[in-house]
């Protein structure tokens, strides 16, 4: 491993073509430059630098030789930053899965008041759906989920606290052929007509969806924002959160309808292993609870 002189040595040749301008660069005389560059030779026994011509050049293994120590110090000194990190109570990373319900826009001014505290702990934010949020926590893929619905299930150490509750609206768009039909929308009339869904990403057998009824055709897309989407373009039927489709429903371009069987609000979770208790978590647990966050989270960005 060479040491911080005999990289800056290095650097400066290479920078500078000549051994007195690396030396005049790191204030050292050329005569001591220049017993520490055949030193190093001796060291590596090989040939470093380039004397032959009227510049002074770092030899094919000289080049290797710089750019292969810089990187390594530049490891070990991310290395220190991260032990001094985690022996004060910071993780090395968080890894943070939200329920695709919620929009990553609405955490942006949480991440920056995280970054702010300079912490140095690496943030991983994904997304799952239905099931596969709380199978995140479960596997060791997350160590905070956000907005996961449905009960808490048995994970051991689970924590958890409400984060609020979502209220849905059956919408069509305003030329679908249910738009205008009678209600409450039957069972057997919502059946005949295509449904909008996004597909519960988890890892088990049992994948869920909601508001489907047995042998209606699906349209499985990849997130709440398509399947507004493709509610509001009449291309299929579903629930949707009523906050988010507020404006919609106001200019008519979706309707709600009545249906037969109602749709009960979800109750959302944040939720994370008892055993994970370091200081990052810590901040992102208390910071969730915030009354204002909570409710700017459940109700989301409205479409417009």
């Amino acid at each position: 491993m060479l040491s911080q002189d005999e990289l800056a040595m290095l650097q400066a040749i290479r920078a500078s073509g000549s051994l007195s301008k690396a030396a005049a660069r790191l204030g050292k005389a050329p005569s001591t430059l220049s017993h520490a560059a055949r030193q190093l030779e001796a060291r590596y026994d090989a040939l470093l630098f380039d004397r032959r011509r009227y510049r002074l050049e770092l030899t094919p293994a000289g080049r290797l030789l710089a750019e292969e120590a810089e990187r390594l110090l530049g490891d070990m000194g991310r290395l220190n930053t991260r032990v001094r990190q985690i022996a004060s109570g910071w993780e090395d990373r968080l890894g943070i899965v939200t329920d695709e319900l919620l929009e990553f826009q609405t955490l942006l001014p949480v991440i920056a008041d995280f970054d702010r505290l300079k912490s140095g702990v690496g943030l991983r934010i994904t997304h799952e759906v239905l099931g596969g949020t709380w199978g995140a926590l479960r596997d060791g893929r997350a160590d905070l989920v956000i907005g996961a619905t449905n009960e808490p299930p048995a994970i051991p150490r689970l924590r958890w606290f409400e984060l609020g509750v979502m209220d849905w609206v059956f919408a069509v768009g305003s030329r679908h052929p249910l738009a205008g039909a009678a209600e409450p929308l039957p069972r057997e009339v919502i059946q005949q007509h295509r449904a909008a869904v996004v597909a519960d990403t988890s890892r088990d057998a049992g994948t869920r969806t909601y508001g489907v009824h047995g042998g209606q055709a699906q349209l499985a897309v990849p997130s709440m924002a398509a399947k507004i989407a493709a509610q509001r373009a009449g291309l299929a039927v579903g629930w949707l959160p009523r906050q988010r489709v507020a404006a919609l429903l106001a200019s008519g371009e979706l309707v709600e309808k009545k249906t037969a069987d109602p749709r009960e609000p979800n109750t959302l979770y944040v939720a994370w292993r008892g055993e994970h208790s370091g200081k990052a978590l810590a901040w992102w647990v208390e910071r969730l609870r915030e009354p204002r966050l909570m409710k700017r989270l459940v109700n989301g960005l409205e479409v417009r």
